[in-house]
C-alpha cells in the first residue's frame, strides 16, 4: 500500500469536511450577475486549501470565451460597493508583489464560470478572517508594483469563520 499523499487529504477535505472559512462573493454595480463562494480549508500540512466557484464573470455573454481574472485577499473586510474600502493586498511580510500572502492564482473564466482549487502555505485561516476576497476585471500581470495591474474590483466577499 502506498502512503497517503497531500492530494488524498485534499480530496477528503473537499468531499467530506466543512470549510473553516467562507467568503460569499457579490458583484459590483456594473457586474450584478457576478456571485459565488470561496472556501478555505485548514490542512494538516500547515497550509490552506482554497476552493473557488464563481458565476457571472464578465465574459458570460460571449459563447465559448475564456478570460483570466485576478483574485486577491485584501487587508480590510469592507465589501461596500464600489469595493474601494478593501485596502491593499494582504501582505504581512511586507514583500514585493507577487509574493504578498494575498496574491492568489488567477481565475480562468469559461463563458462566465470559474472553478479552481489550490493549496497555499503562506497563511493560516485564522490570519485571513475578517479580510476581503476580491475578484478583479483583468488577470494579474505578476510584475507591476504594488498590486499586479489587475484592473477594477468587480467582486468582493468578506472571509468569515464557519461554525461547525
Amino acid at each position: 500500500m502506498y502512503p497517503s499523499s497531500p492530494s488524498s487529504h485534499f480530496q477528503y477535505l473537499l468531499t467530506h469536511a466543512h470549510p473553516a472559512a467562507l467568503a460569499w462573493i457579490q458583484g459590483s454595480a456594473s457586474n450584478p450577475r457576478l456571485a459565488g463562494s470561496v472556501k478555505f480549508y485548514q490542512t494538516t500540512y500547515g497550509g490552506v486549501l482554497i476552493e473557488a466557484e464563481i458565476f457571472g464573470l464578465p465574459n458570460i455573454d460571449a459563447p465559448g470565451s475564456t478570460n483570466f481574472y485576478g483574485m486577491h485577499i485584501h487587508e480590510h473586510g469592507n465589501c461596500t460597493r464600489p469595493f474601494d474600502q478593501t485596502g491593499s493586498h494582504y501582505n504581512p511580510g511586507n514583500v514585493p508583489h507577487p509574493q504578498h500572502s494575498g496574491d492568489l492564482p488567477p481565475l480562468l473564466g469559461n463563458q462566465g464560470y470559474a472553478y479552481t482549487v489550490f493549496y497555499d502555505k503562506r497563511f493560516f485561516v485564522k490570519d485571513i478572517l475578517g479580510r476581503s476576497l476580491v475578484i478583479h476585471s483583468m488577470a494579474d500581470d505578476f510584475t507591476s508594483q504594488p498590486s499586479g495591474n489587475s484592473g477594477s474590483k468587480i467582486g468582493c466577499g468578506i472571509i468569515q469563520s464557519v461554525v461547525n
